[in-house]
């Protein structure tokens, strides 16, 4: 085993008594922690709980246009569920993002409403809508969806999106920890790995687009630790069937918090934890924002199919994906990435996200 790995498994192991205290059932405001062992019920857990504070349900992926010369593309789509500090009510917010990978051109739009006509989340199954963007599994007995997406009438998406591999439940015990306090925690639901195919409306050209989506939904109260200003995320496809998630939570002094993890799913969508190392290779600069972000970042880690130490440089398709946070007021970027070998061989397709460059999490 690489030697800096080892002392990051080292580093990693010995913080797990800082989280072997059991999580109270309730955060000091009166919202549902996380709790380990909880027995998940489908469809009813695709659904809402509104008895916690923070949801999210977090859909990218690549589509490719039928045809031998088809353009590429990228996209985001993302439905947040917040409740408001006496729980009464909530306030949905929602990002929708498309890039053109083979021209450069990246379109983002949120959307910021109330629960009612607007807005909502269903709670026992899966149906959100924020406007015209709606995520929906339509039969009980099935997990297909349809992904309704755009951004305003620039581009517009309309996706089926079928499992290929089983639901991941990332953590220990069904919880995710992201940080050392008790409240720190969420449920964290995967599908790694979605069939997409459907329509996408580019600048009034539709055309048939097929390729491979990711969703992610997460569950939460409190998401961010003291001293965390920020994470870097990245969800690989790797083109042998397996996937990598990694999430690294950013400490004030630039070094990772111990809740940072990378966790690979195999061929039959096992979670298998392993330790890494982040290195930025490159920065990006926003003329919008003024953040300086990683561009190309490369990620160490062991791959647990050979036990062997693999390097994977994470590539943007295109440099300037940030979303401005104008109604969220959190600048972020997320992007369409390749990830190579270290003889620049193609391993397969990514996405990453990256907060808390352009405006320090904590402070919002």
């Amino acid at each position: 085993m690489n030697t800096r790995l080892l002392i990051i498994l080292t580093y990693l192991s010995g913080a797990v008594g800082a989280w072997a205290k059991p999580a109270p059932q309730f955060t000091a405001d009166g919202f549902k922690v996380p709790q380990p062992g909880f027995d998940f019920q489908f469809p009813r857990d695709h659904g809402s709980h509104p008895g916690f504070k923070i949801e999210w349900w977090y859909l990218t992926g690549h589509l490719a246009e039928e045809g031998a010369n088809g353009e590429r593309f990228g996209f985001q789509a993302t439905f947040f569920r917040q409740a408001s500090p006496d729980g009464n009510t909530d306030l949905f917010l929602s990002h929708m993002a498309v890039v053109n990978v083979s021209t450069g051109e990246f379109l983002h739009q949120e959307r910021l409403n109330r629960p009612g006509w607007d807005a909502g989340a269903t709670v026992g199954r899966l149906d959100l809508h924020n406007g015209p963007w709606s995520l929906r599994m339509p039969k009980a007995d099935a997990e297909e969806m349809r992904l309704q997406g755009g951004v305003r009438a620039e581009a517009m998406f309309d996706l089926q999106l079928e499992p290929v591999k089983p639901l991941v439940i990332f953590g220990e015990d069904g919880v995710s920890r992201k940080g050392a306090a008790p409240t720190a925690a969420s449920y964290y639901l995967t599908y790694s790995r979605l069939a997409a195919t459907g329509t996408l409306n580019w600048q009034g050209k539709t055309r048939a687009v097929t390729g491979l989506a990711w969703m992610d939904h997460e569950i939460s109260s409190s998401q961010l630790d003291e001293n965390q200003v920020g994470w870097d995320w990245i969800s690989m496809q790797l083109n042998d069937g397996r996937e990598i998630m990694v999430y690294r939570l950013r400490l004030r002094d630039g070094s990772s918090d111990p809740a940072s993890t990378l966790t690979w799913v195999d061929a039959n969508a096992q979670p298998m934890p392993q330790p890494f190392e982040w290195q930025v290779v490159s920065t990006w600069t926003s003329e919008t924002t003024g953040g300086t972000y990683p561009a190309k970042v490369r990620v160490r880690t062991i791959d647990p199919a050979s036990g062997q130490s693999v390097s994977l440089l994470i590539e943007p398709m295109v440099a300037a994906q940030e979303l401005s946070g104008d109604l969220g007021g959190i600048p972020y970027w997320e992007g369409a990435c390749r990830v190579r070998d270290e003889t620049e061989q193609v391993l397969g397709q990514a996405y990453m996200e990256l907060t808390g460059y352009a405006k320090d999490l904590e402070l919002q």
